[in-house]
């Protein structure tokens, strides 16, 4: 390969590759390891590239398979990649361009064989690959090092968990400048891959020896500090130097002015797809990949190991336990608590959510703060400005058929649990809103935050009706309605139609369902039942069983309403008086007709009320004027006491079923990383 640039075709056919690749072993002080780590290449532009860049080496990979268990060659590369990274550690403020580069280089050659390694073998045989010293640095025969199971044993733990804690030290100790941005960027690809054998088992996993190699020992010894720096990169969302992205043409000068003997090629290969993204998909490119890819490693760090006994996962202990840097308190010896394993700014990790929240990714790591970091939650809940992360939750949730279905389950969540807090709902329904622009529906001049939470959950199971018909969505939708209804405050009068428009829409769905189980009782009753018939109304008792469950909740939200805030909500109250025929067919209905109850006690009073002031005649503000007026006399003690509505996420018995799955998914669709689909088993890429 040498200093010159090499092309996806010549690959196969470079000397120093079929070298690396061949029979010989090659000792670590040969010269030939700094000529092979000197290298360039032309620039995969897209993750496509990326796919042609490894068919491309598919051979070599498969001949290194063969011969470094002879040659220990790959081993020696992981070793000298090893010392480059402690000179790198050393060297990082002189800025040594070419250490970097090579350090880079031979980072990226080792991730390109451990991929291979990953897809095509077994564990066993990754770590046997990985515990092979070359004969040309040792005095014991390769032969000999095969045969001792015993001696090989240290070897191998030795080897592979020196590479990781290797990596992670790096991301640890390097900071990220414009130089070492490509470094921090391959490391964390390395370790995706590390961890990705996941991907490639059709169930969960937790028996991985790589995997548990990140969960024990030195290699989780630095856990909270990776956490911390991932976490930073996600909120510093620094952009990749724009010579890492450019044309060839346009990148060579500028590297040779930095005084690095370095070919653009080289710099741009990083990419793998991040490149040229935004032109070839038609959308706009995100150059903050180093966040990005932080982020995904984090997802994947916490979310395994979540439920084994006799091991806690040191990642997701620190994601659960870090605190404020902001907030002085007391010290832990005063309060008889641990102290955290590390502070970070929380101003700064809520303005990071605030402004990128559009992707799965962030959505996740939201929703895992707020369940697990009971100190982040509470500094979100006190937020006074929380219009700056609620809105761009309800641009994912408006936006549902441009998502997946997990992406607008996991913003749900996070209105959910944040709606377990009154604070929380009082907060909402106080802020008030001007020209929501994206809410095309209707054009609302003025609503308050709490009444845009109301249209677009709404919005959202009307939604679910008709394409997903989830229901588990459903149930999440009314439970964090249900969470805010006693606090519903000056509900706008589209937000009080839409309400009310909900349980007529259920209604109709109701009074169909019955319609269609009438002739099949019929039969039932006449002894004339088919099986088809039989198969149908069992479908059919189903689905009105569910449905009265959504109903009961939806009359359940409007009493609690009626019953906390109805002083403070007069258009509620036209919006039910105008629509009270809608009610009057439940009064007798075993199921409703307690809540029915308190909700025809309400109407019957103020129709009581339009009827003395003889209110057929009145416009629509004396209506309303006379509405506000009555309420001034409403004897609250009339209504019948119902147990306060609340309701709670709780995580499901086995979350790693879920969200080992999910967080793949967003590495394979976000990473930029190239994954054969066809070895992928962990889920199907068609759903």
């Amino acid at each position: 390969m040498g200093v010159n640039s090499s092309s996806l075709a010549e690959l196969n056919a470079n000397e120093y590759l079929l070298q690396l690749v061949g029979k010989e072993s090659i000792p670590r002080t040969d010269e030939f390891w700094k000529k092979l780590l000197s290298y360039s290449f032309d620039i995969p532009h897209t993750t496509s590239d990326a796919r042609l860049l490894e068919e491309a080496t598919v051979e070599l990979c498969k001949s290194f398979a063969a011969q470094n268990l002879l040659t220990g060659n790959f081993c020696t590369l992981v070793e000298i990649f090893l010392e480059r990274v402690i000179a790198l550690k050393t060297y990082v403020k002189t800025e040594n361009h070419v250490l970097t580069w090579q350090t880079y280089n031979a980072l990226f050659i080792i991730r390109r064989v451990l991929k291979y390694f990953l897809e095509n073998l077994s564990e066993g045989r990754i770590l046997q690959q990985l515990s092979v010293l070359s004969d040309a640095n040792n005095d014991v025969p390769v032969a000999n090092q095969l045969a001792s199971s015993e001696n090989q044993e240290p070897l191998k733990e030795n080897l592979i968990q020196k590479l990781i804690h290797s990596l992670i030290k790096m991301l640890v100790e390097v900071p990220v400048l414009n130089f070492t941005y490509i470094i921090h960027l391959e490391a964390i690809n390395t370790l995706l891959i590390l961890l990705s054998q996941q991907l490639y088992i059709p169930r969960i996993h937790n028996k991985s020896i790589l995997l548990q190699y990140f969960m024990k020992g030195t290699c989780s010894e630095d856990a909270h500090i990776l956490i911390k720096m991932l976490l930073d990169n996600f909120i510093k969302h620094e952009e990749c130097p724009p010579e890492l992205l450019g044309k060839p043409e346009e990148s060579v000068g500028l590297l040779y002015g930095l005084g690095a003997a370095v070919a653009a090629g080289l710099w741009a290969v990083l990419t793998l797809g991040y490149g040229a993204r935004g032109d070839a998909e038609g959308i706009k490119e995100d150059t903050a990949i180093l966040a990005n890819q932080s982020l995904l490693l984090v997802l994947v760090l916490t979310h395994h190991f979540t439920q084994e006994k006799g091991l806690r996962n040191p990642y997701r202990k620190a994601l659960s336990t870090f605190a404020n840097s902001q907030d002085g308190g007391l010290p832990s010896h005063m309060t008889g608590q641990p102290p955290p394993p590390f502070k970070i700014n929380f101003t700064n990790l809520y303005e990071a959510f605030c402004n990128h929240l559009s992707d799965d990714q962030s959505t996740l790591l939201l929703y895992s703060l707020l369940h697990q970091n009971i100190n982040f939650r509470t500094f979100i809940l006190a937020r006074t400005n929380i219009d700056l992360l609620i809105i761009p939750l309800l641009r994912i949730l408006y936006d549902a058929q441009e998502k997946n279905s997990h992406h607008i389950y996991m913003a749900l969540i996070v209105l959910l649990i944040l709606s377990e807090d009154d604070t929380f709902n009082k907060c909402v329904h106080e802020l008030m809103l001007k020209h929501v622009t994206w809410y095309t529906e209707r054009a609302i001049s003025e609503i308050t935050l709490g009444g845009l939470i109301v249209l677009v959950v709404i919005r959202t199971i009307q939604f679910n009706m008709t394409r997903m018909r989830d229901k588990y969505l459903h149930t999440n939708c009314l439970a964090a309605l249900a969470n805010m209804s006693s606090q519903f405050h000056s509900l706008h009068p589209y937000v009080s139609q839409r309400i009310v428009s909900l349980f007529e829409l259920l209604i109709k769905k109701h009074d169909k369902i019955v319609a269609q189980l009438r002739p099949i009782a019929a039969a039932q009753r006449e002894g004339s039942l088919t099986q088809d018939q039989e198969l149908e109304q069992q479908d059919l008792l189903s689905d009105l069983a569910v449905l009265e469950e959504v109903v009961r909740m939806v009359l359940e939200i409007i009493n609690s309403c009626l019953s906390n805030t109805l002083a403070h909500n007069p258009h509620f109250v036209y919006t039910l008086l105008y629509k009270q025929e809608l009610f009057a067919g439940f009064k007798t209905h075993p199921k409703f007709q307690d809540i029915i109850q308190n909700i025809d006690t309400v109407l019957t009073y103020f129709s009581n009320r339009f009827d003395q002031h003889h209110g057929d005649n009145m416009t629509d503000g004396q209506v309303l004027d006379l509405i506000k007026q009555s309420m001034l006399q409403w004897p609250r003690d009339r209504l019948r006491k119902f147990p306060e509505l609340k309701f709670k996420y709780v995580e499901e018995e086995q979350p790693e079923e879920f969200f080992i799955p999910y967080v793949w998914t967003l590495c394979y669709h976000s990473s930029s990383l190239y994954w054969d689909p066809d070895r992928v088993e962990l889920f199907s890429l068609s759903s």
